[in-house]
């Protein structure tokens, strides 16, 4: 009798023992999925906040904005040779690149000049510190549908990106554009029509209020799906200085001379576009 009461008690503890086991891999599975859906913080500009600035933005932002190029606008490249300083701090890393494309003669020129753009991105990365597999996104300011040679462009830039060891990205806009009754389209949906999102990795800017939420900076940042391109990686919500037609109706307002600040930025010494993304080091800069 008690050999029977012994195995039985056995049992009993084995069964529980692999409902524990059981419900705690469930809940770590849980932890993986919420992590997994979490989003971050992180902001751009095209001048380098300065190296006082790091501690305060860090507060905020999980990673940060890196030109390889001067900036759209800008003769010098005022990021250059600051990685390792924002690494060590902990920032992520957007990886940065403004092409110099204004008109696009024909087909072969298309082709030459991404693969030219994509050498010197290339080069730049590699002189920054930045290890292969690093997504670079390209600059891409125009709106609405782009031109066929400009497909070309980024093809050749995203074909010869891979031949160097780095990834392809694009910013660009995720705002609709009218193009004639009934018909809108985004500058997204346009590239990944062209290049779906598995070869190219799309971060989109869309600051409309609605969807964008305005300059907030809530505990649980905005998923990038909520900008309207479900499959983007990265979404620019807010823009500095703000757009008085895109931002009238952002539930949180923007600062009274119309830039975005880091809420602990009490001084507005930075002004800044903020992201929000699905990984805390977007361009897996940060190895």
């Amino acid at each position: 009798m008690n050999r029977l009461l012994s195995i039985g008690v056995t049992l009993v503890l084995f069964c529980f023992g692999v409902f524990l086991a059981s419900h705690t891999s469930l809940l770590d599975m849980h932890r993986v999925a919420a992590a997994g859906n979490r989003s971050y913080f992180g902001f751009d500009r095209n001048i380098y906040p300065g190296d006082s600035s790091l501690p305060a933005l860090r507060k905020s932002f999980a990673f940060t904005s890196y030109w390889l190029s001067p900036p759209p606008g800008e003769k010098l490249n005022t990021w250059q040779g600051k990685r390792e300083l924002l690494l060590s701090h902990g920032f992520g890393f957007l990886v940065l690149y403004a092409d110099a494309v204004s008109e696009l003669k024909n087909e072969t020129d298309a082709a030459e000049r991404g693969t030219q753009d994509s050498r010197a991105a290339a080069t730049s990365a590699k002189k920054e510190g930045f290890a292969v597999d690093t997504i670079i996104f390209l600059d891409i300011e125009e709106g609405g549908r782009l031109p066929a040679t400009y497909h070309i462009y980024l093809r050749a830039w995203s074909e010869e990106l891979k031949r160097a060891g780095f990834l392809a990205g694009v910013y660009c806009s995720g705002i609709p554009v009218k193009e004639e009754p009934g018909v809108t389209i985004t500058t997204a949906d346009d590239i990944n029509s062209h290049m779906p999102s598995r070869e190219i990795v799309i971060w989109a800017f869309n600051d409309v209020c609605p969807p964008s939420p305005g300059c907030i900076f809530p505990e649980n940042p905005p998923a990038p799906s909520a900008s309207g391109i479900s499959y983007a990686a990265v979404w620019q919500f807010a823009q500095s200085p703000r757009r008085k037609e895109r931002t009238a109706h952002c539930p949180a307002k923007y600062a009274p001379d119309g830039n975005c600040y880091a809420p602990n930025d009490t001084a507005h010494k930075w002004f800044l576009d903020v992201n929000a993304a699905t990984s805390p080091d977007p361009s897996g800069g940060a190895k």
